[in-house]
């Protein structure tokens, strides 16, 4: 079976954090789903700094990477997915989508209310069980 590794970016402004909807796709299981924005290592690259360049590219975006949140094994029909989750940070919420169909800043306890690709879940579920936005070495409102 292919595999991929990639990476995904929990961009958080103050205490938001930003969703993305990927386009309609051929494959059901990813089709129209909710993610963490970011994509494939290119040969050569760090994990950051393809980071980096994901969402300059899908975003026109810079962020302040801050840590590794987790990294996430799943096996999706087709091929077997690797992706490092990191928190971010931005200064502010201007973006524009090149790739995806839309986006939302949520607080945590509303992640649930979106329909997320699976591989994003388990990302989903351990950041809803954060009990301090200090743990996540982010800042608060101000």
């Amino acid at each position: 079976m292919k595999k991929i590794e990639v990476v995904a970016a929990i961009i958080f402004h103050e205490e938001q954090v930003l969703c993305v909807q990927r386009p309609k796709n051929l494959r059901p299981y990813i089709s129209e789903k909710f993610e963490f924005p970011g994509g494939k290592i290119e040969a050569g690259e760090t994990i950051e700094e393809a980071l980096h360049r994901e969402l300059q590219e899908e975003l026109n975006l810079k962020t302040n990477i801050k840590h590794l949140f987790l990294t996430v094994f799943h096996q999706y029909p087709d091929f077997d997915l690797t992706m490092h989750g990191f928190i971010c940070e931005v200064e502010s919420k201007a973006l524009t989508l090149h790739e995806h169909i839309h986006h939302e800043w949520l607080h945590l306890e509303e992640l649930h209310k979106l329909d997320w690709a699976a591989a994003d879940i388990p990302l989903v579920d351990k950041l809803m069980a954060i009990k301090s936005m200090d743990s996540l070495g982010i800042k608060g409102r101000k």
